[in-house]
């Protein structure tokens, strides 16, 4: 069977799926990273709702997904950015999401972190009301039995005069926290908004607030989510951290080497990649846990390609592939997205990210994603 994909000059061109998807199947748990994916949500398509409107979720197929990846051995990062959070999902939507998921995983012993914001807030807000917000979050993680991931916050950058804001905040909900979190610091590729958080546009002058914050309660971080897609720079804090903080790399662009580390250290993984990648990261994650780097670099290096072009500039918009990815896997029965985001990517755009996904056998049924792609195309008018 061959398929005539657009290119990104206008044009269309053959391409022959494979037949054959990658053989991977469940394994052991991981010994030597803990690595989570962040989840999407998937839509319910019958849902009479508009962009505007509160996210119409499809619970089943949604708790559907996350078994998937605990069967794997991977972690759940739940309500997230990948999640839609901000981005369609509001925190009503997000609460009963961390609700149900943190319940899924103690049926099945499966790992489970949720993220903690301020999105309740939906218009100018206070540093009293920052905190509180937060507050009300992190009670709900706890008590859902889940570890809570503390992420940057809209309001907070909008709040907060210096540095010294980001670390009186950050300093009292640290101080309230049952159990170790993981600190979240999200670049502005992945969200505007957040530009300047901890108080600087100067990389180098965030990065030492963030560090402060740390090193002033490390025995209430379990470990921090650099997203800032800088190899280097998440090296660079990585081997500031204090004994016992963890480093889980955020960056979808460098992967592979910063999980793989170096003579000084690695990073542990929370990533929203993993989301599409899940049975072949969890297969790499068994073979360092060998002592094989090469072997895991070998399996994992060949996915950045697929990674870089998901979260190519605009970035937010990454979650459009991630969710276009699940559908033609088979993990849901249509491509529709809550807020609407399907419509966020080209068709040239999606018909790169089918071929390099084929190309790596991440379909289960290579058959079903060429026929989805295909009915796809057809409604954008490309006939085969």
């Amino acid at each position: 069977m061959t398929i005539r994909l657009p290119d990104f000059k206008g044009g269309l061109r053959a391409y022959e799926p494979r037949s054959e998807p990658l053989a991977v199947t469940p394994g052991t748990p991981f010994t030597s990273r803990t690595v989570y994916s962040a989840a999407h949500v998937v839509a319910d398509p019958y849902a009479d709702s508009t962009p505007d409107s509160p996210a119409a979720v499809d619970w089943d197929a949604t708790l559907a997904f996350r078994r998937h990846l605990w069967s794997h051995g991977l972690g759940v990062a739940e309500a997230m950015d990948t999640a839609q959070r901000g981005m369609g999902l509001d925190w009503a939507g997000a609460a009963e999401l961390i609700r149900r998921s943190a319940a899924e995983a103690k049926s099945v012993g499966g790992l489970i972190a949720c993220g903690v914001g301020t999105d309740q807030l939906t218009g100018p807000a206070s540093l009293a009301e920052v905190r509180a917000a937060y507050e009300e979050q992190l009670a709900l993680v706890e008590e859902s039995g889940a570890q809570a991931i503390l992420m940057a916050s809209r309001a907070l950058a909008a709040a907060a005069k210096s540095p010294e804001d980001y670390i009186e905040v950050y300093g009292h909900i640290l101080r309230q926290s049952a159990e170790p979190v993981v600190l979240h610091w999200l670049g502005p590729m992945f969200d505007p908004a957040l530009e300047g958080y901890w108080g600087s546009s100067d990389l180098d002058a965030a990065t030492d607030t963030f560090l402060e914050v740390i090193a002033a309660h490390p025995d209430k971080v379990d470990g921090i989510k650099v997203s800032l897609l800088e190899a280097q720079r998440e090296i660079d804090i990585r081997r500031r951290l204090p004994q016992g903080v963890r480093c889980y790399t955020g960056d979808d662009f460098n992967y592979p080497e910063l999980i793989a580390g170096d003579e000084q250290g690695f990073s542990h993984a929370l990533l929203g990649i993993f989301d599409p990648l899940g049975p072949l990261a969890a297969e790499a994650v068994r073979v360092l846990d060998t002592g094989n780097t090469e072997g895991f670099r070998e399996l994992l290096d060949p996915t950045v390609e697929l990674s870089r072009h998901l979260f190519q500039t605009p970035t937010r918009f990454y979650k459009t592939g991630v969710v276009f990815l699940a559908w033609l896997a088979g993990h849901q029965s249509h491509f529709t997205m809550v807020g609407g985001l399907q419509s966020a990517r080209s068709l040239p755009h999606f018909a790169r990210a089918y071929e390099l996904a084929d190309g790596l056998g991440l379909f289960p049924d290579p058959k079903l994603a060429a026929e989805r792609m295909k009915n796809l195309l057809s409604l954008y008018g490309v006939a085969q």
